[in-house]
């Protein structure tokens, strides 16, 4: 159980009523007892904290018309029904109403026990996906979607916020699984053009045989196969947005195309000699250094320049590394409301390993973390408890794992490493990121153990 949940017993048969509040509290349960249908209709409001247990048989409205009050009032709502043995028709019904069980009578107090204790654990369930969700429905904004606190997201955050609104072409930078669509999209989401298509191409994923039709469309018989007329990607994101992923993959041909496109807005159909204007704006991502690749002759340096107006540089995670708790604390909230499930409590040595872990995979490897943690998968390279090597399990070691000074020396050491590999082993540049003094930075390197280059 997530939370403290009550439970309401409808019965006016007051030994009946008796016995079942005793049971019930004597198993450590909350409970409230009413004698009449209406009565507990008076109680119930969508979102009810609990559970109800009804006999079927009552003064004014009977069970069956509870069961239906409160199925149509919230339908995950658990009632349980207590049956007579002329009843078993009535019971089938109420299951049909939305009840959650019954209970025919005679019946012992554990299993009255054992059926609301199921009901209160899916009660518990329903309710805390409920909190989830609308913790997630109330993140809005960009904090909602580029989340983090650290330095490098703040900046890529107002440079989102500075240039959404203005029509300039856009080039994304950044390593694998950094989060190069989700600034994409949010690009689109805050700009005038969030009422049009968002069109998302990646260019690696299309064969090079296709991606002219898949960005400019053609006419019927353009081709063997070409049987009707298709609208390219770059037509259908008219008004709109058009993000083409992996960009560093599109042949040299193609990247000839879509540099008219930037320059005059203008597509053909593959088969047609009409021109066609078009509304779009581009957000290019591209995880390869351009210059470099213009440079060996694989990428065209014209078309580099003329996205090249305004980029957006994603950080590595492991840059960031402040932002793993509360990106952690993010993806678990989706993740369980995906998954129906109430988020898990991260020990203290799970993110331990989570702050010192180099994240290849970035934000996405993040991510998955996320979800194994909420379905409770283990990753032992991850999250299951670090090895013992001979020797290491010395006085203090044990079941508690590391202590709390332990895991902020980690992170302290994490963070430092990372900047100083970020400004390239210079000292001042780092002391004035991390914003300290040089002489405390430099006490902290000879602590632990690092190289100004590292």
């Amino acid at each position: 159980m997530t939370r403290d949940l009550s439970v309401l017993v409808v019965e006016d048969d007051f030994h009946m009523q008796l016995g079942c509040v005793q049971a019930l509290q004597l198993a450590g349960l909350s409970v409230e007892a009413v004698d009449s249908a209406e009565q507990a209709m008076g109680l119930i409001t969508p979102g009810f904290e609990g559970v109800i247990v009804t006999d079927m048989r009552l003064p004014g409205a009977d069970g069956l018309s509870l069961v239906r009050h409160c199925h149509g009032l919230d339908a995950d709502l658990p009632v349980i029904m207590i049956t007579g043995h002329g009843d078993v028709t009535l019971a089938v019904e109420a299951m049909r109403s939305g009840a959650y069980d019954f209970i025919p009578k005679p019946f012992s107090p554990e299993l009255l026990v054992e059926v609301v204790r199921r009901a209160i654990e899916k009660r518990s369930l329903t309710l805390e996906v409920a909190t989830l969700r609308a913790a997630l429905a109330g993140r809005d904004g960009l904090e909602g979607k580029l989340v983090g606190r650290s330095p490098q997201i703040q900046r890529v955050r107002r440079l989102v916020s500075e240039v959404a609104g203005s029509p300039v072409d856009v080039l994304i930078h950044g390593e694998t699984g950094t989060g190069k669509e989700v600034v994409a999209r949010a690009l689109h989401d805050f700009s005038g053009r969030r009422a049009g298509p968002y069109v998302a191409l990646n260019c690696g994923g299309v064969p090079d045989s296709l991606l002219d039709s898949e960005l400019f469309g053609h006419e019927q018989g353009a081709f063997t196969g070409a049987q009707k007329r298709r609208i390219g990607k770059i037509e259908h994101a008219d008004r709109g947005t058009l993000f083409l992923d992996e960009l560093e993959s599109m042949p040299l041909p193609m990247q000839i195309k879509l540099l008219r496109v930037l320059q005059e807005r203008e597509i053909e159909r593959l088969g047609s000699n009409q021109p066609l204007r078009v509304d779009v704006r581009v957000v290019a991502a591209t995880k390869d250094d351009l210059i470099a690749r213009a440079q060996a002759g694989s990428f065209r340096s014209d078309l580099y320049y003329r996205l090249n107006v305004v980029t957006i540089e994603l950080p590595p995670l492991r840059e960031r590394r402040e932002d793993i708790p509360v990106l952690l604390d993010h993806f678990m909230v989706l993740a369980a409301s995906r998954f129906n499930r109430p988020p898990p409590n991260v020990t203290t040595e799970q993110m331990h390993r989570l702050m010192a872990h180099h994240w290849p995979g970035n934000v996405r490897e993040l991510r998955n973390a996320a979800d194994c943690l909420v379905l409770g998968v283990r990753k032992d390279d991850l999250l299951g408890p670090p090895p013992v090597e001979a020797g290491e399990a010395g006085e203090g070691a044990g079941e508690e794992g590391l202590s709390l000074a332990d895991s902020v020396d980690g992170y302290e050491r994490s963070l430092i490493a990372a900047e100083l590999r970020r400004q390239q082993g210079n000292i001042a540049r780092t002391a004035k990121a991390l914003r300290v003094p040089k002489t405390t930075l430099n006490d902290k390197i000879r602590k632990h153990r690092l190289q100004a280059g590292e």
